[in-house]
C-alpha cells in the first residue's frame, strides 16, 4: 500500500513541480527585469533577474502551500508563488507609471508562458511515444498554473500585483488607502484562500469566494488561449 501510494505521489509531482517552478521563477525575475530596465537595479544586484529557481523559492509560496493544496485537492489542483523580488520604486525613473508596469510584468510573463505551451501542443507528434502524455501532462499543468497565477496576483489587494497596479492608477486618497493594506495584505489571503472555505465546510455553507475570484476567470482566459492557438 505505501509503495503505491509513493508511486502516486511521485506521479503527481513529476507533472506539476515544473510548471509550478518555471511559472513562479519566471514570474519574478520578469518583475526584475522589468524594474532593471526602467531604472531600479535592486533585483539584479541581489541575483534575483535570474532563471535559477532556487533564487526565487520561498518555503511556505513554493513548497509548503502547493503540496496543501495537491493533498486537499486530490492531485487536482496546485498553485504557489515565490519570494517577492525587492523593488525600490523610487530609483525608478517615473516612479508611479513604472510602479504599473513593474507589477503587470509578472502577470504578463505567466500569460506569455501558457500561450506557449498551448502552441507547443502543435510539436507534441515529433514527442517519443513513451512521453508523449507525460509532456501534454506537463504543458496542461504550465497552462493552468501559469493563467491561475496571473489572475491571482491581478486581485487588486496589496502586495499582489494587482494591488500595486490599482495604487499606481487610483487618485488620492484612494490610493494611500489601498497602499496601507499591504500589511495585512498576506493575513487577508490565507483567511480567503484557507480558513475562510474551512468554516463554511464546518457549517455547511460554501464560502469559497476566491473559486469565483480566481477559477472562473481563469477557465475563460484558458479557453480563449486554446481558441486562439488552435488546439481546442
Amino acid at each position: 500500500m505505501f509503495d503505491f501510494d509513493l508511486y502516486q505521489i511521485l506521479a503527481v509531482a513529476s507533472v506539476w513541480v515544473i510548471p509550478v517552478l518555471l511559472a513562479v521563477t519566471l514570474h519574478e525575475a520578469a518583475h526584475g527585469w522589468v524594474a532593471s530596465r526602467l531604472g531600479d537595479h535592486t533585483a539584479r544586484m541581489l541575483g534575483r533577474v535570474t532563471f535559477n529557481p532556487f533564487k526565487h523559492v520561498d518555503l511556505f509560496g513554493t513548497i509548503l502551500m502547493p503540496a496543501m493544496l495537491l493533498l486537499f485537492s486530490g492531485g487536482q489542483f496546485m498553485f504557489g508563488f515565490a519570494k517577492p523580488v525587492p523593488v525600490n520604486f523610487y530609483n525608478l525613473r517615473n516612479p508611479r507609471r513604472d510602479m504599473i508596469l513593474v507589477a503587470a510584468a509578472g502577470p504578463g510573463a505567466n500569460l506569455l508562458i501558457a500561450t506557449v505551451s498551448a502552441l507547443l501542443f502543435h510539436v507534441l507528434q515529433y514527442v517519443p511515444e513513451m512521453a508523449v502524455f507525460w509532456v501534454a501532462e506537463n504543458l496542461v499543468n504550465l497552462i493552468q498554473i501559469n493563467v491561475i497565477l496571473a489572475i491571482f496576483n491581478l486581485l487588486p489587494l496589496p502586495p499582489l500585483d494587482g494591488g500595486r497596479i490599482a495604487v499606481g492608477l487610483l487618485p488620492q486618497p484612494f490610493s494611500g488607502m489601498l497602499a496601507r493594506l499591504e500589511r495585512a495584505g498576506f493575513g487577508i489571503l490565507i483567511f480567503l484562500l484557507f480558513i475562510l472555505p474551512w468554516i463554511g465546510g464546518k457549517i455547511g455553507t460554501d464560502l469559497n469566494i476566491m473559486r469565483g475570484l480566481i477559477l472562473t476567470p481563469s477557465h475563460w482566459v484558458i479557453d480563449t488561449i486554446v481558441t486562439i492557438t488552435g488546439i481546442k
